[in-house]
């Protein structure tokens, strides 16, 4: 679900990233506070979400209240920006958020990414610590929900029947049916190409807090998975907030307090 809106000083903005026939325009929003050295909020969407959704939105009003910065971004094939959807791929997608991250926000920020979006967390925060300490330094915690990690390896492939496979590995593409709209194209490439960007289960010690939201009755990323997530981050800085009824989505007015309330912890 999408909604217009206007946060004042977040207009659209783009930015180029990658080279040659790689080569594509970001479409960013990004709202700067007045108040010095204030802790911005940096959003990642899930698949086939875009920065104008519900939860989206939320952050970026529950921040311009408080006068905290705030970053969205819609990766190549999503929302406004470039791109087909099937040419995404994780590494692709992650290459975005690096971009978006280092190249537009500044000071501490608090990463909040939803489904898809926590896994693309993990995997910049990963690389920035490996990479680009100085930015990664700059990342205060992450607030995760719904964390689809390894998702097309974990959530995608190894639950798909004889038939999906068949069709990515012959086709290069299965259309995968969606409780919340048109089937998701999930393309060979997504497939291979999310085989390089794992967690894969080895300890990863994030080195900053990390809370997560997980709901009990999410049949896409199941609270199993989740669960698992927490015992190979290590170092004691997850904490797991499971909720009884809720489902994928979490963006019913109580979920959106309990994140407010999680990320609010955090700045």
């Amino acid at each position: 679900m999408t909604r217009l809106f206007k946060v004042p000083g977040d207009e659209p903005q783009t930015l180029i990233v990658g080279d040659g026939k790689g080569q594509r325009r970001i479409a960013y929003r990004t709202a700067l506070s007045g108040t010095a050295n204030a802790t911005g909020l940096f959003w990642l969407s899930g698949f086939m979400s875009d920065m104008a959704s519900t939860k989206a939105v939320a952050v970026a009003e529950w921040a311009a209240a408080r006068g905290l910065p705030s970053t969205r971004f819609d990766y190549s094939g999503h929302g406004v920006s470039d791109g087909p959807f099937t040419d995404g791929t994780i590494g692709r997608w992650l290459e975005e958020a690096c971009a978006v991250f280092t190249r537009v926000t500044t000071g501490p920020q608090v990463i909040i990414g939803s489904s898809m979006g926590g896994h693309i967390a993990l995997l910049l925060l990963r690389k920035l610590l490996r990479e680009q300490p100085a930015d990664a330094q700059r990342i205060k915690g992450l607030v995760l929900i719904a964390p689809a990690w390894d998702m097309t390896e974990e959530l995608m492939w190894k639950r798909f029947g004889d038939e999906a496979r068949r069709a990515i590995l012959e086709r290069g593409v299965y259309e995968q049916p969606s409780a919340y709209g048109s089937p998701y194209p999930i393309t060979r490439g997504l497939i291979e190409d999310g085989r390089n960007h794992l967690l894969a289960r080895e300890p990863f010690d994030p080195g900053r807090p990390i809370a997560i939201l997980q709901g009990l009755q999410d049949p896409d990323v199941p609270a199993a998975h989740t669960r698992e997530l927490t015992e190979f981050l290590t170092g004691g800085h997850v904490k797991l907030v499971e909720i009884a009824d809720g489902e994928h989505r979490l963006s019913r007015p109580q979920d959106l307090a309990l994140l407010f309330e999680e990320i609010g912890r955090l700045v």
